[in-house]
């Protein structure tokens, strides 16, 4: 076969245009899947008006006790003063300043509400994670233990604890919210990883020896974190709610401390006179786990991969 020899020059190219250059960029920037669900919770007006409101509540339940300088569980007016320029909110029927005393129990309530839900989230993630990952006998053990726990009257448990510790402070009102607490999200992790469990990166897993411990840490668990997210933003108001009713019965934070719940609680007697010392509390009560609420549906519909656009 005759070799031919071809050399180039430059009638052989064609310059192009500015337009062509930039065809075969990519139209949309590449973004993860926690930066894109920002981005769509970004699209949800009233989540992310809530979530600056919540802020904005978290600011003041941290700095609002020191405004006006007056202590929580001092005496400094008198009682039942109503709302002015000098106690902006009223006195109590001690006669201690509510505006410091909304704030000081605002600590209080979220407080439980955060600490209970993180308690619920890593008994019940992890709960729910070795029973669904292991299946058979122990999955059916795992979950008859959740069913026995789901069956206790809830009031009913928090008194035998408060009593069987005799403890009035925060450890054992937690303990009494948080025993049962985590067994709904129990069952949603289970359901997330029996459908995960089967997947190609579990069993490459598998096939390349790590531990079942490492699988479900590692591999499993970060795959339900959406979940997770959802779940926290709707328990923190319902941890927040039962400590105001309990609170309400008289079973919650006990003075000299004070909750939204606790001064609801106290103000409720006085309603028809002084209607100010209950709405004060109530509806901080009602606002914070509205705020919660809104923020749980916007991560609800951030997270979701099947409505990616």
């Amino acid at each position: 076969m005759e070799k031919t020899n071809y050399e180039l020059n430059r009638n052989d190219f064609e310059r192009i245009s500015n337009d062509q250059k930039d065809s075969e960029f990519i139209g949309r920037p590449i973004v993860t899947y926690w930066s894109d669900a920002w981005r769509r919770f970004k699209k949800n007006k009233l989540a992310l008006f809530s979530l600056g409101l919540l802020g904005v509540i978290i600011i003041l339940v941290i700095f609002g006790p020191y405004i006006n300088n007056y202590s929580f569980d001092a005496v400094v007016g008198p009682s039942n003063a109503k709302p002015s320029s000098e106690f902006w909110f009223g006195t109590d029927d001690i006669g201690r300043d509510i505006f410091t005393r909304l704030w000081k129990g605002g600590r209080v309530s979220i407080v439980i509400g955060i600490v209970g839900a993180l308690i619920g989230t890593v008994v019940g993630g992890i709960y729910g994670a070795i029973s669904g990952y292991f299946g058979g006998r122990v999955d059916t053990i795992m979950m008859r233990i959740v069913e026995i726990l789901y069956s206790i009257p809830y009031l009913l448990l928090v008194i035998i604890i408060r009593l069987a510790f005799n403890d009035t402070g925060y450890g054992s009102l937690i303990l009494a919210m948080t025993i049962t607490g985590w067994c709904g999200l129990a069952r949603l992790v289970r359901g997330q990883i029996l459908s995960l469990k089967e997947q190609d990166f579990v069993l490459a897993a598998r096939a390349l020896g790590v531990s079942d411990r490492d699988i479900i840490l590692n591999h499993l668990l970060p795959n339900t974190l959406n979940v997770i997210l959802v779940s926290i933003s709707f328990d923190v108001p319902g941890y927040i709610f039962s400590e105001a009713f309990l609170s309400y019965l008289g079973l919650g934070v006990q003075p000299p401390n004070t909750s939204w719940g606790a001064m609801a609680s106290a103000a409720q007697t006085k309603f028809l006179f002084y209607p100010y010392q209950l709405f004060f509390p109530g509806f901080m009560i009602a606002l914070t786990m509205l705020c919660f609420t809104l923020i749980g549906d916007g991560l609800r519909d951030a997270l979701d991969p099947s409505l990616r656009d």
